[in-house]
């Protein structure tokens, strides 16, 4: 569990964690794993896309209150 993440954004954190892993794999000529980055990229921009669409009340003030939010 990445500790820069609320809970119902684990999802989240695991595909970037995936993207991350396979772009560090992909130093060699292998064009297969591009195309899982694509796909990953796609499903990430979509999985957000629901997650953040369907917040209830206290999931919106726990991003209000995230530690790592900017201040003024």
């Amino acid at each position: 569990m990445n500790p820069n993440f609320l809970d119902f954004e684990q999802p989240i954190a695991e595909l970037e964690a995936k993207i991350t892993e396979l772009r560090h794999a992909s130093h060699g000529s292998a064009f297969h794993i591009e195309e899982d980055i694509a796909k990953l990229r796609e499903k990430l921009k979509s999985r957000t896309a629901e997650i953040f669409k369907a917040l209830t009340p206290w999931q919106v003030t726990q991003l209000a209150r995230h530690p790592q939010r900017p201040y003024t």
